[in-house]
């Protein structure tokens, strides 16, 4: 997620100040990614340093509100026009730990993927669970975020049947592959075969 494009869509609506730009933020997102509020004001420094936003008048409590600038509603809509590609997101862990899983010796890879697959199934019944919930919490912006999560689970649940037939297969395999006797010497040809 990129936290300083998601704090100018934010700032989109209107100025605001870092406390509302952290609970804004976290509303539509259904606290899904909690922002630290030091990391808030942070990258409001460097958008402020890059020209994208403004400093406004402080509100009644002396806040200090944001705005802004033409560079910055630009450089939004870039992010918005730009498709995300898979080198724009973090490595995935998951996929990471079960790929050197497989290779490393005397571990039980079948064990791995099982333990994962309860707590991707604990998770998606939980996704499910608040998106059946009654009343609008988090309006539409918290729905499509709560999708997205659904979706991610059902595809890792999708994804570790797949490792785990894979893992079946290469163990099927490897189980059936004859020994390779590596001391013991070629056979001498014999006259008949020599001829």
């Amino acid at each position: 997620m990129s936290i300083p494009h998601g704090l100018l869509a934010l700032l989109r609506h209107g100025p605001m100040y870092g406390y509302q730009l952290r609970a804004e933020f976290e509303h539509a997102t259904g606290s899904t990614w909690p922002l630290n509020i030091g990391q808030v004001y942070s990258t409001l420094t460097r958008l402020e340093r890059d020209g994208l936003i403004e400093p406004q008048a402080t509100d009644d409590e002396g806040r200090q509100r944001y705005a802004l600038t033409a560079a910055g509603v630009s450089t939004l809509g870039e992010w918005f026009a730009k498709p995300v590609t898979h080198a724009d997101r973090p490595r995935d862990e998951l996929a990471i730990k079960l790929a050197l899983a497989s290779t490393t010796p005397g571990l039980d890879v079948q064990a791995i993927v099982q333990t994962q697959r309860v707590a991707t199934m604990r998770r998606l019944q939980d996704l499910t669970r608040l998106k059946q919930e009654p009343g609008d919490v988090g309006g539409l912006a918290w729905s499509l975020v709560l999708d997205h999560l659904r979706f991610s689970a059902e595809a890792e649940l999708r994804w570790l049947d797949h490792c785990e037939g894979a893992l079946l297969k290469a163990a099927s395999a490897e189980r059936t592959r004859p020994p390779v006797l590596e001391d013991a010497a070629a056979p001498e040809p014999t006259e008949e075969r020599a001829r």
